[in-house]
């Protein structure tokens, strides 16, 4: 056999070791869960006087939530001489008024409550709540985007966690008040469940290095400033704080039992738009921050786990590169140089890389008490809505490695209330239709690549790869429905 050939059979089993290794990791998630299962953070002491805290609701644009946060945030109960509120509007829209109108009643109630705007949006989201941080009086900042809605006893349950004075933040788990409205929706909450339940609860009972998740969390305000403050060099402020946070030796706490409800991205445009900023985020922590954690006075392992957690989202792209690259040309190499039975290494490999992953997601319901039938029968649209995403986050992941620069594209929403909308902020369809993700580009590229994995497929039926037949099937599925859609979403939009 020629090198080439070698190379070719070589790189591709390579690239699918590691996609098992990122799918090992995610398995050894549950493993890892049946160890720390008992794991609950220790009891705090209780503040003798509670410390003044400062809430900051970050938004831009969020005229469809506006006004439920805002209605929501007042009702928090802590006292009112120890609470100020933060309103931080960089909207350029109608947004900016609404808000207004609702700080102006509530501060005529004597409710400490300020509308903070900039004249200027640098920095996009970290530079808001960096800017903010200057009027802010509170020893610790609770922060939440405008599509979260705190219960009213969040901040009482979780603010004596601070009395461990190197705490320097507390994360709580993410509910969704709109789990149940669509298949979307549903397979969304499945994927944050097991972000949450599982990795989130593992790594801090582990004592691994994790992250803020941009809202629904406090901070202690020293810790952001002794850590470097808020900065805008990425798209995900949150993990990049939260690394240097825990790397200047500050701890942080997951709280499993303390939840708090939000609104997941109702369309697939939006929920791709989400996903982009996550993947290129990450992928620019990394280059940040992995060099500095591999140099740090940590144990190995800590670094071994920083360094899978940092580079999930390339995982992505890696699977993207073998399948459309070497895939097809190992397997007819293979195939001409009778090399065929090498499939009992290829089997294994797949099995890992994609069980390892829908392993995570299932027990990501089982740790919550969901139903696991209904976890279990979700399992094929999660594979489909992970291939629906491959070239949307290896896009992000390719952007992120090669320090393409990008704005911060806010996630729109709908301000739905589980299956109903709030009438008083959804007056016509044409105000939602303003706050549409737009759609992402690449709608030919998307068509091209179904149509070389449905050839690939038919290929492999004619020369009888039957155990390569379930895996090429989806792939070539989940990219046409993936073309198929960014077609309908444009022509969506070019009737608006």
């Amino acid at each position: 056999m020629s090198s080439i050939s070698w190379f070719f059979i070589t790189t591709h089993f390579v690239l699918l070791g590691i996609l098992c290794l990122f799918g090992l990791h995610r398995l050894s998630m549950v493993f890892r869960w049946f160890k720390y299962r008992h794991y609950q953070p220790t009891q705090p002491k209780a503040f003798s006087t509670l410390p003044k805290v400062t809430v900051q609701i970050p938004l831009y644009n969020e005229r469809l939530v506006a006004k439920r946060i805002v209605d929501s945030i007042v009702k928090l109960e802590y006292p009112q001489d120890k609470l100020q509120i933060q309103i931080v509007d960089d909207s350029t829209d109608e947004t900016c008024e609404l808000i207004a109108e609702r700080v102006k009643h509530y501060q005529q109630q004597g409710i400490n409550i300020q509308h903070v705007q900039r004249i200027h949006r640098y920095g996009f989201k970290a530079g808001a709540l960096k800017d903010a941080m200057e009027t802010a009086t509170g020893e610790f900042i609770a922060i939440f985007d405008a599509d979260f809605i705190p219960h009213p006893d969040t901040l009482l349950k979780t603010i004596h966690h601070f009395t461990q004075e190197d705490m320097a933040m507390v994360q709580f788990r993410w509910e969704h008040l709109n789990r149940r409205s669509s298949l979307l929706t549903k397979l969304q909450a499945i994927m944050l469940d097991a972000h949450f339940g599982l990795e989130q609860r593992v790594r801090c009972a582990s004592g691994m290095l994790f992250n803020f998740n941009g809202t629904a969390g406090i901070w202690r305000t020293e810790a952001i400033i002794d850590a470097g403050h808020w900065s805008a060099d990425t798209l995900t402020e949150d993990l990049d704080l939260s690394y240097r946070a825990q790397l200047e030796g500050w701890k942080m706490r997951y709280l499993n039992d303390v939840t708090c409800p939000g609104e997941l991205p109702a369309d697939m445009n939006a929920f791709k738009s989400q996903q982009f900023r996550w993947a290129k985020g990450g992928v620019e922590v990394m280059m940040k921050m992995l060099p500095t954690v591999w140099k740090a006075k940590i144990p190995f392992t800590k670094k071994l786990e920083s360094t899978f957690h940092l580079s999930n989202n390339l995982a992505y792209f890696v699977m993207l590169v073998d399948t459309l690259i070497f895939l097809v040309p190992s397997l007819y190499l293979r195939d001409q140089h009778d090399f065929v039975n090498v499939w009992w290494l290829d089997i294994p490999l797949l099995a890992m890389s994609s069980g390892g992953h829908l392993a995570y997601l299932f027990f990501g319901q089982v740790v919550l008490g969901r139903s696991k039938s209904r976890a279990f029968l979700k399992l094929p649209s999660l594979m489909v809505l992970g291939i629906l995403l491959a070239i949307n986050n290896s896009k992000a992941g390719l952007e992120g490695l090669f320090g393409m620069r990008s704005e911060f594209v806010r996630t729109p929403k709908t301000g739905e209330l589980g299956n109903e909308v709030d009438s008083s902020q959804v007056k016509v369809k044409a105000e939602k239709k303003q706050y549409r993700a737009i759609a992402p580009k690449g709608a030919l590229f998307e068509l091209a690549i179904a149509l070389v994995y449905s050839t690939v497929f038919l290929w492999a039926v004619g020369q009888g790869h039957w155990f390569m037949l379930p895996f090429l099937l989806l792939l070539a599925v989940g990219f046409v429905l993936s073309a198929l859609h960014s077609f309908y979403s444009h022509i969506q939009l070019s009737k608006q």
